[in-house]
């Protein structure tokens, strides 16, 4: 843990963890949870990331915090989450993302995706059960390409597990009251779309039935949807948010 912004000012709030804060989904999370009244406890590995998200939550008078923590350290995840003075939602977002084909994959290239989108994941998510009341939540950011997609092999094994991951904690949190469920977005409006050739980013809209890609905000409300105080009910759900592309099949990413 390398450095903090912001000021934990959210002690009467209820407190809500986002890692990989920093990104298009990540910050759009934490800007909607600090819009419902959550402190935010906003994670990244950039700190430029972080003062960028910090600032606009704060500039609406929004309350967060922004800290630097590396996911794939054990004891600066344990200090980041025991010197919160309380956790009742954890979003589980960090993750890595490329396109690489099946016979092209080294197992550097598999094991860094499963490491980065899965062990970071039970990580945090290890750590702040042990803080987390009856009644907390737990949302990990999943994948719809976890039902299958050409050249992201290593993807879709590393989002297959997080589903599975998600329904065992599920069960397994449950006589602790804790809820757990997973997003699953599709196609979302992030500069990874937009750093697609035309043509590539237009074939992917084209299997779109909404005729358009997710926005960030798409899937923070959703986010917000699962880690709400009162939503009591759900739990060892995947919610795919993907405008109704997994309705028509796996053919594509």
């Amino acid at each position: 843990m390398s450095s903090s912004q912001g000021s934990a000012n959210g002690q009467s709030k209820p407190v809500a963890i986002v890692t990989g804060a920093g990104g298009g989904i990540g910050a759009a999370i934490t800007r909607r949870l600090a819009a419902d009244g959550f402190h935010v406890a906003a994670v990244d590995i950039s700190d430029k990331a972080l003062a960028s998200v910090v600032a606009s939550v704060q500039a609406v008078g929004g309350s967060v915090e922004g800290t630097v923590v590396d996911l794939r350290d054990e004891q600066a995840v344990g200090a980041f989450v025991a010197r919160l003075p309380r956790v009742d939602a954890v979003v589980n977002n960090a993750g890595v993302f490329d396109e690489r084909a099946f016979m092209d994959l080294s197992a550097e290239d598999f094991m860094r995706h499963y490491d980065l989108n899965v062990v970071a994941l039970f990580r945090m998510a290890r750590n702040a059960a042990t803080r987390l009341p009856s009644g907390g939540k737990i949302v990990n950011i999943a994948s719809r390409a976890y039902l299958g997609a050409r050249n992201h092999a290593h993807y879709v094994a590393a989002k297959a597990a997080v589903v599975g991951l998600t329904r065992a904690m599920a069960m397994e949190l449950l006589g602790q009251g804790i809820l757990v469920n997973a997003v699953a977005p599709g196609l979302v409006d992030t500069p990874m779309l937009q750093a697609l050739t035309t043509e590539r980013r237009a074939a992917q809209l084209a299997l779109q039935p909404t005729g358009r890609a997710a926005l960030p905000e798409d899937i923070a409300n959703a986010v917000a949807f699962l880690a709400a105080p009162h939503m009591d009910f759900i739990t060892g759900q995947i919610l795919m948010v993907d405008g109704g592309k997994s309705l028509g099949g796996t053919a594509a990413l």
